[in-house]
């Protein structure tokens, strides 16, 4: 599978995208003709590699005769359906331009019919976005992935007057992704990129594992002090072995206890994996003086560390905990309902590049089934793994 990773080192915006895209091998030629479906007159578009910094980029100007800059999302979403855009293309564009819609609406609490966009309601603005998406149709490209991203510092000018950088629609595409700033004083994921890689990227984080074929790199207007305005996409194939490594980060949280009544510690669970705790466990010590004593282990993400600390001293007699941050990777899961002859049962699989490694039935549905229909647990299970193993 054909996968793109967006490298945003220095931000992102649709004119960067665009301008990598080419770079990576989108013949222009072929993105000028594919824009003319969008049946939008008063357009021109031209490339050329320019410097920036100390790399050499592609720079992709879009320039309209249309002035008109605020356009409702009906409006744009019009625009796509009277076109003759590939369905590819219209459904891609479509998303963007709804994510970035409902960024806007949240933003300014109007419902989503009513939200105009300002600049990215412009005809360049929408080029990007479509041309964006006919490039990554052009080059084949069906998954995408993207790193961190730099957003930035300070203000930007903008159609509501100065805002903070990232501007308020941007923070709240990105919010849940990681970025960071690496104290640039200027907007450096504009709402289009930002709309761009909520939309479309799975993934967040180091590069994927992936076979490289071609890299392009995309210049923004501006020069930076310091670093080049210029985003790389790297486009090849997914790589099929799983490489080692780690895919999130998780908070643990610990305390030693010795002087806890222990039918507190099953209500305290329930309450922790309540408020969020991805586990909670026990472990015997031997404490201070030589009393026997219970290790209690949380694992949470680490936003949610801070509430958890909270219950934990009160809910528990301990008076301090201490915090580390692990590493942890987890296996993609899905759910499919299979028929025994007790009633329906769920079945958990996991997959890594598309072999089945684990199969389970939850235990849970096959608990309820052995209560109701009195047989044995074992039994319940059992049947649930042979009627899948009969579906195979």
């Amino acid at each position: 599978m054909k996968l793109a990773y967006f490298d945003c080192f220095s931000g992102i915006s649709g004119d960067m995208t665009l301008g990598a895209l080419v770079d990576a091998g989108c013949d222009i030629a072929l993105l000028r003709s594919e824009l003319q479906a969008l049946q939008v007159p008063g357009w021109t578009i031209t490339s050329e590699k320019v410097w920036k910094n100390g790399m050499s980029a592609t720079f992709v100007r879009v320039v309209t005769e249309d002035q008109t800059k605020h356009r409702g999302l009906s409006a744009i979403l019009e625009i796509f359906d009277k076109s003759q855009l590939t369905e590819p293309v219209k459904k891609n564009a479509s998303a963007i331009f709804h994510k970035l819609g409902e960024a806007e609406a949240l933003v300014h609490d109007v419902p989503l019919e009513k939200i105009h966009f300002h600049e990215v309601g412009a005809v360049d603005a929408i080029v990007d976005i479509v041309g964006a998406c006919i490039g990554f149709e052009s080059l084949g490209i069906q998954k995408f992935a993207c790193s961190p991203l730099n957003v930035g510092g300070g203000t930007a000018k903008m159609a509501h007057g100065v805002l903070p950088v990232p501007a308020p629609a941007t923070a709240k595409l990105l919010q849940g992704k990681p970025t960071y700033s690496n104290g640039v004083q200027r907007e450096l994921v504009t709402p289009t990129g930002a709309a761009i890689v909520a939309t479309l990227c799975d993934t967040f984080g180091p590069q994927p594992a992936m076979n490289v074929s071609s890299i392009g790199y995309g210049a923004g207007s501006a020069d930076l002090e310091g670093q080049p305005n210029v985003i790389r996409i790297m486009i090849g194939e997914a790589a099929e072995k799983v490489v080692p490594g780690f895919d999130e980060e998780i908070c643990v949280i610990e305390t030693n206890l010795d002087d806890m009544n222990p039918q507190i510690y099953g209500y305290f669970q329930e309450k922790a994996l309540a408020a969020g705790a991805l586990d909670v466990y026990t472990t015997p010590v031997q404490m201070k003086k030589n009393r026997p004593g219970t290790l209690l282990t949380l694992l949470c993400k680490p936003q949610d560390a801070n509430a958890l600390m909270s219950l934990i001293f009160a809910e528990t007699t301990t008076f301090g905990a201490r915090t580390y941050s692990a590493q942890r990777r987890t296996l993609p899961r899905e759910s499919v309902n299979v028929r025994t002859q007790y009633g329906d049962v769920r079945i958990k699989l996991s997959r890594v590049n598309g072999r089945i490694l684990h199969v389970a039935p939850e235990f849970e549905d096959c608990r309820k089934l052995a209560s109701e229909k009195n047989v044995p647990l074992q039994r319940v299970i059992s049947d649930a793994l042979r009627a899948y193993e009969g579906n195979l």
